[in-house]
């Protein structure tokens, strides 16, 4: 007889395996990390005997949910701002506290809270991309869980990393270090294509395939995310995405609402994982993934919670539930995704969505000992019928609740037995959770009557670019400027002309930064007329990052907004201490010089009169690429004649406020 080190007998169990076989009464042996053995009882009784017999008195032993997205540190975020636009949720609330709060001691406390809702749950792996994802790692491995730990890069100054340069640098790092950990699969995490550039996407892609380890991003989650794609690049999110060659590493797509047929068999050809976000996408009101159409075409899909903080739990009891009455409101048909197959997409196909389809996900010979006892007996999940096969996954999907979960089992290790938790101190993490929220409400509550927040708070704004170099020289003569655009060197790609109208609205404290409020007319020289008018609101940061050679400037980023009312409603919304009228003439080229795109924009400020300016920038993630540039701006001076001139380095603004 074979010795185990755990037999499980009389248990129920769901295998999820090809055949999705059933074992009743069934046990499983466990030696170290793997299953030895599965099958009916009385078999595996005759050929394994154990250290520690467990008699499941029935229950159903399965393989231990997997949670195919989330970002588990934002547990700590859960219920800060609920029922609100997207934009006003991410940018007025989310994103400022997490730039004021996020560090490697946050994430391990928001980790392993997570751990402990999710072991409590039934989860035994997930799949997280976050900040500081190393110490999501540390967290997620001390309580004994499983996880694919994605490191999010984005153009975005983050918590964790001043460029995107150092999120690469900071995963390349971090995935030496725990490639071939017993628990944590290391991968990078893209955050999405409207928050990464191409190159971002192009690196990431190459890093992940270096390593041979997932990659995990957000893929057209919203429709607006969707229309931008196709205005901005004119081809939808998926073909622009392999495109940048990221379909050629191990994909995990979160979300694939707004996909069609052919985009969906495109990740299917690349091999691409799935996360399927009901609860989330329902909140957000992002719309319902295809999802019957996705597991038809054979690609595997997994479900996801999504972050605490928008959904607002880590229950895939729940999550999977949901998923299956979704997909049968949405197609019209009580037929579709039935309990067995939803519950597949919460095990086996989970797996294979994140790529660790060969160590866990079913119960079979050879895979991870990643188990959970359900206990199906309680009073909202009685009755019991047996005569059909299905019975038992309709109990689980339909009826089952996440506190019917007695004993977690991962890697062969017990993680709760008879729901107590083993490998986290549930009641101190709860006291520390409450002192980060107290926290956390007192700078909200101090910063709730910023400009940025009033100026979320109207809706359609969003970070701009993160960083722009630019310099601006003072001249005498247009006329050499505009024959010096015709040069061979310079491809102009479009031309325009404006008629632009500023008032900057100034404030008592200045670290609020300034608000403009820009009217642009579009000028049709040929007929003499203005075609059209815009106009935004813009809150610019008062701060300077840098200086380049000949007075380059690096500016931080700033938040643009649509303006739909007029300055007056402004003047009453935001109540300025002063405001500073500009009005200038603008012509503005896009350009590309050496590959690089500039805007070069040569102005004539008549309120107050200025005089001419030849003003040169560009758009910039990176330092290496601002320094790159900041030396093809100079270039660029000495090929419009204008090197010799005089170099301003204030805005106009300030030139005017501070005069």
């Amino acid at each position: 007889m074979t010795q185990a080190d755990t037999l499980f007998i009389n248990a129920h169990i769901l295998t999820m395996d090809q055949a999705l076989t059933q074992y009743s009464p069934g046990a499983v042996a466990v030696s170290g990390d793997s299953i030895v053995a599965v099958g009916l009882e009385d078999e595996i009784k005759k050929e394994y005997s154990a250290d520690e017999t467990i008699n499941c008195k029935g229950k159903v032993l399965m393989p231990g949910l997997i949670n195919a997205h989330t970002h588990v540190p934002m547990t700590l975020l859960r219920g800060l701002a609920d029922d609100l636009r997207l934009d006003v949720w991410l940018m007025g609330y989310v994103m400022p506290v997490e730039r004021e709060f996020v560090s490697p001691e946050f994430v391990q406390l928001g980790t392993s809270l997570a751990c402990a809702e999710q072991i409590r749950s039934g989860v035994t792996t997930f799949n997280d991309m976050y900040y500081f994802e190393e110490d999501v790692a540390k967290a997620t491995a001390r309580a004994g869980m499983r996880a694919v730990c994605g490191q999010t890069v984005m153009k975005f100054p983050a918590p964790d990393a001043a460029s995107y340069e150092d999120s690469l640098a900071m995963a390349r790092e971090f995935i030496q270090r725990w490639k071939g950990h017993p628990l944590i699969v290391p991968a990078i995490a893209p955050h999405a294509p409207y928050t990464c550039t191409a190159e971002i996407l192009r690196a990431t892609a190459e890093l992940a395939k270096e390593f041979d380890v997932p990659l995990h991003t957000h893929l057209a989650e919203t429709a607006f995310e969707v229309e931008n794609m196709r205005s901005e690049n004119g081809i939808p999110v998926i073909p622009y995405v392999k495109k940048q060659g990221l379909l050629e590493a191990k994909v995990i797509a979160a979300h694939c609402v707004h996909i069609d047929v052919g985009e969906i068999r495109t990740l299917h050809h690349a091999g691409a994982g799935v996360s399927h976000n009901p609860s989330s996408n329902l909140k957000l009101a992002s719309g319902f993934a295809p999802v019957m159409k996705m597991l038809e075409t054979g690609l595997n899909v997994g479900i996801g919670t999504d972050g605490p903080a928008s959904n607002n739990d880590l229950d895939m009891f729940e999550e999977v539930r949901l998923a299956a009455f979704v997909a049968k409101a949405v197609t019209n048909d009580p037929t579709s995704l039935p309990a067995s197959q939803a519950l597949l997409m919460a095990t086996r196909l989970g797996a294979q969505a994140l790529h660790i389809g060969h160590l866990t996900g079913s119960v079979e010979t050879g895979k991870r000992a990643d188990l959970i006892l359900v206990d199906v007996s309680p009073l909202h999940n009685s009755p019991s019928f047996k005569r059909a096969a299905d019975n038992t996954y309709a109990q689980i999907v339909y009826a089952s609740k996440s506190t019917d979960v007695s004993d977690v089992m991962v890697n062969g290790k017990w993680l709760m037995r008879d729901r107590q938790l083993l490998t986290v101190r549930e009641d101190e993490l709860l006291i520390q959770a409450a002192d980060i929220a107290k926290k956390i409400d007192s700078f909200l509550i101090a910063r709730e009557q910023s400009v940025l927040s009033k100026l979320i708070a109207l809706g359609g704004s969003m970070e701009q670019e993160s960083f722009e170099v630019q310099v601006k020289v003072k001249i005498t003569e247009t006329g050499p400027i505009i024959q010096a655009m015709k040069r061979p060197e310079i491809e102009v790609i479009r031309q325009r002309h404006y008629s632009e109208h500023d008032i900057y609205f100034f404030f008592d404290d200045p670290s609020q930064g300034r608000l403009r409020y820009r009217e642009d007319d579009f000028i049709d020289d040929a007929k003499g007329i203005v075609t059209n008018v815009r106009a935004r609101l813009t809150l610019i940061g008062q701060k300077r990052e840098g200086k380049f050679e000949h007075e380059v400037l690096l500016s931080r980023s700033r938040f643009i907004a649509p303006a739909a009312q007029s300055p007056r409603f402004y003047r009453e919304y935001f109540k300025p201490k002063s405001e500073v009228q500009i009005d200038k003439d603008r012509l503005r080229w896009l350009i590309k010089y050496k590959d690089t795109e500039f805007f070069v924009n040569l102005d004539r400020v008549t309120e107050p009169e200025l005089g001419y300016f030849l003003e040169v920038k560009s758009r910039t993630w990176s330092r290496k690429d601002a320094d790159n540039k900041a030396h093809l701006v100079n270039e660029l001076l000495s090929l419009l004649g204008a090197s010799g001139g005089e170099t301003v380095t204030k805005d106009y603004i300030d030139i005017i406020h501070e005069g």
